[in-house]
């Protein structure tokens, strides 16, 4: 390769304009420029022998950090140079004085030219960030001034410069803690970290700090190892192949080398991998919360990881770091491992491609007790990528995925139940098997176990027979052979080393009163050759006699001649005996709800013989008096409603409803009570309020302690009044022409809530034609409306009155909306 004419940038471009500003003074922390003096001490003047031994440590600081600097910076130069003569073909100092050259003629410094050499030369992950801080500053280029995109230029330089200072360190580092030095000093600090940590991930999970920066040294031995299964801010980077950014660390609540340093501080985790293999997590960690970072700064650190993951394939844990350093077998100890196995196992060592990245595995050995889905040879399979002989491995059962993770991690994984697919001629065929990855050194290590549908078969019909209580039995006619499983033989209380019992001897093993029914079965399956089945009594030598069931078919030869006889018995003691507890409970609930009808019928015929449905008319000069009764629709409500219409001695009319609380006999009795002591306290002549007060006193002391509502009025027929009382119950409905209403209401609570009440009367002058109701609530009442709104449909229903009282009350009943199957009484009067 011959030297260019005209000089030119690495990667072709033109030398900068000579007129552009050069770069400033402040160099990174690499550069060559020794700080200027320092002020001594407060208190210390600088002519005290005190002060000169001050400034000359100062000096001498000065001197070797600046000789550190050099020489890193000279082992880039010294890097280019080599990459010079390989490329112009010239000896090392013409190179050097090219170098030279176009460094004054791109107007950088010598260093930053070198990196920028040895970025075009190696194209890595370092030149991949610098091109990308590159881009970015042409579009800075073009839209700001030529300041700003030289500022942004000289970023990028500075960037690639400390990317590869570091790497420089680092590869010059004799352990991890140097590269850890390295990193923080080269790379991090100018971002504003302040600390960094490397941990190495062991097989079992757990995580070693192999190296750290910015730490106090009692921090870092405190931790200097991290348990498997213990979540700190380094193991959520490890999960996450992306890597993990928190703006503060005191918001994840997670703990972490630092946290006491860097409470409030940003902390970033990123996997250390090479080759689809972590080795690690770099840590870093920032004094104050971080801030979104731009994505140059994110590649950066990318970069960096994967510079600690090379770090890291070497690395061995001391001894005494928490735990003893595990020797992982190799895969040729792994091979003799697998060959030990019972379930089929795979060997598989990483296959990476040109770029160095993971792309399959190659199964470097198959075990002897392997078993191929598809049927397949061992030598087949063997020495085959993973993906070529199981291509469905990357589908939905994920396997390759999961074989990828463990050897990234070195997690195991194990599963259940996982389908595994094998194409042979385009044709997948399936197997289903529990699977478990576990990786050991550099290789991985696969082991399946394939379901037995056989064996699983069996099992389940071992439990389904267990769970039925079925005994399966089969005999040899012509050997005498007999079979049992375990299961027969507990159901008939026998020992498993005992002999069967034949089917001949079975009238034996059962109850007397059994016997015809099992000669029925025998003569049935023996003899006519037919299935048959029977149910009979077990009587067991413990003396337990249980309820079985036992079916049984025959199997004929190529002779149709009887060769043996299989079935099943079948403890059904349970069943029997719920059937014989149904039954007794059929029979009781049948004996039970005849005597309620009974009952109901006794009230019935008790209610309506002293209130029938249709009562003789109370005839009288100008008044019209009628009743009606409407039963409950189910007997079994019936209730205690309850009217009378009489002519007292004293002339006057006696009209009443009342309605008993509950149903049944209980309250049909309390209705005979009151009505009956009503009509007796009537004959004394005192008014309707007084009356309800002596039948309060009734209810509560004489019937159980029933309550009951109820309406009394007395109607004068010479002067057309009526005095009524009410207690609790609805008040009479007064028709008049066109105009219905009710009565205005006056106080009263219901009978027998308390030992002693007083009721209001009202008194009402009535006119010809005029039409009086009474009625239980029975008529209107509704569970879907007030009783109100019930009042109001009745109001509309009773006008206009029809010349009948009788068809007035009849329409009534017709056209209710009550719907509780409550019964009703009415009791209706007209004035003539």
């Amino acid at each position: 390769m011959s030297m260019p004419e005209k000089p030119r940038e690495p990667g072709g471009a033109a030398p900068r304009d000579a007129s552009a500003a050069p770069p400033p003074a402040s160099g990174p922390p690499h550069s060559c420029a020794v700080d200027g003096p320092a002020a001594p001490p407060r208190g210390i003047t600088p002519l005290s022998p005190v002060g000169r031994l001050a400034a000359t440590v100062e000096r001498l600081s000065r001197e070797v950090r600046a000789a550190q600097a050099e020489a890193e910076g000279r082992a880039l130069i010294e890097l280019a140079k080599g990459v010079l003569v390989a490329r112009l073909g010239c000896g090392p100092a013409q190179a050097a004085r090219q170098l030279a050259e176009l460094a004054e003629q791109s107007r950088v410094t010598p260093l930053e030219f070198a990196v920028d050499v040895i970025n075009q030369a190696a194209r890595d992950r370092v030149s991949e960030v610098t091109d990308a801080f590159l881009t970015a500053t042409a579009a800075v280029r073009g839209a700001e001034a030529d300041d700003a995109a030289d500022t942004g230029e000289a970023g990028a330089e500075s960037a690639a410069v400390r990317l590869r200072a570091a790497e420089s360190g680092a590869l010059a580092a004799s352990d991890t803690q140097a590269v850890a030095d390295a990193l923080l000093k080269q790379a991090l600090r100018p971002l504003g970290a302040a600390a960094v940590a490397i941990w190495a991930a062991g097989y079992d999970g757990s995580l070693t700090l192999a190296g750290s920066a910015g730490f106090s040294a009692a921090e870092a031995t405190r931790w200097h190892y991290v348990p498997p299964d213990v979540t700190t801010v380094a193991r959520c980077g490890l999960a996450e192949r992306a890597g993990q950014w928190f703006t503060s660390l005191a918001e994840t609540g997670l703990p972490s080398v630092g946290r006491h340093q860097y409470p409030d501080g940003g902390r970033v985790a990123v996997p250390a991998g090479t080759g689809g293999r972590i080795h690690g997590v770099l840590e870093i960690v920032w004094p104050a919360p971080l801030a979104p970072q731009p994505p140059q700064v994110v590649r950066q650190v990318e970069a960096l990881a994967e510079l600690c993951a090379h770090t890291l394939e070497s690395y061995v844990p001391p001894h005494g770091a928490g735990r003893e350093p595990r020797l992982m077998p190799d895969a040729v100890e792994l091979m003799d491992l697998a060959d030990g196995l019972y379930d089929p196992a795979l060997v598989l060592v990483p296959h990476l491609d040109a770029d160095g990245h993971l792309a399959d595995f190659r199964i470097q050995h198959v075990n002897e007790s392997f078993l191929d889905p598809a049927g397949r040879p061992r030598a087949v399979v063997g020495g085959a990528l993973l993906l070529e002989a199981y291509p469905m491995a990357a589908g939905d059962s994920e396997l390759f995925q999961n074989v990828e993770r463990v050897y990234a991690t070195g997690e195991p994984f194990r599963a259940r139940r996982i389908n595994l697919t094998a194409l042979v001629d385009q044709v997948p065929l399936s197997a289903v098997a529990d699977i478990s990855v576990s990786r050991h050194g550099n290789a991985v290590l696969l082991i399946w176990r394939i379901e037995d549908e056989t064996a699983r078969l069996a099992s389940l019909l071992q439990h389904a027979q267990r769970l039925g209580r079925i005994g399966g039995f089969e005999e040899n006619l012509l050997t005498g052979e007999i079979t049992w499983n375990g299961q027969l033989f507990d159901l008939y209380g026998r020992p498993r080393s005992s002999a069967p019992v034949p089917l001949e001897e079975l009238t034996a093993h059962a109850h007397p009163d059994d016997a015809v029914t099992i000669g029925r079965f025998l003569r049935t399956l023996l003899h006519h050759r037919r299935p048959a089945s029977a149910a009979f009594r077990l009587q067991r030598p413990d003396g337990v006699t249980r309820h079985v069931r036992v079916v049984a078919e025959p199997v004929l030869d190529t002779d149709d001649r009887l060769l043996l006889v299989r079935g099943a018995y079948q403890d059904i003691s349970a069943q029997h005996w719920t059937e014989v507890a149904l039954a007794a409970t059929r029979d009781q609930l049948a004996h039970t709800e005849q005597q309620a009808i009974e009952r109901a019928r006794l009230t019935l015929q008790l209610q309506h013989a002293i209130m029938p449905p249709a009562q003789t008319p109370l005839k009288m000069p100008d008044l019209r008096v009628a009743v009606r009764y409407r039963p409950a629709e189910t007997e079994q409500l019936v209730g205690g409603d309850w009217y009378d219409a009489v002519r007292l001695p004293n002339g006057l009319v006696l009209l009443c409803v009342g309605d008993v609380s509950g149903h049944g006999i209980e309250a049909a009795t309390s209705m005979v009570v009151l009505r009956n002591a009503l009509r007796g306290l009537a004959v004394t002549g005192a008014g309707p309020g007084q009356l309800l007060s002596w039948l309060n006193i009734v209810a509560h002391h004489l019937t159980g302690g029933i309550t009951a509502t109820a309406v009394c009025g007395l109607y004068d027929p010479a002067r057309r009044t009526l005095r009524w009382a009410r207690a609790g119950h609805l008040p009479p409905v007064l028709v008049r022409g066109a105009e219905a209403g009710p009565l205005p209401l006056v106080k009263g609570m219901l009978l027998g809530a308390v030992a002693e009440a007083s009721y209001e009367e009202d008194e009402v002058q009535l006119a010809a034609e005029d039409t009086l109701l009474m009625y239980t609530d029975g008529l209107i009442e509704r569970r879907d409306r007030s009783v109100e709104e019930a009042l109001a449909q009745l109001l509309s229903t009773v006008r206009p009155a029809p010349d009948s009282l009788d068809q007035h009350l009849d329409r009534l009943l017709t056209y209710s909306r009550s719907d509780t199957d409550d019964d009703t009484c009415l009791v209706g009067i007209r004035v003539g």
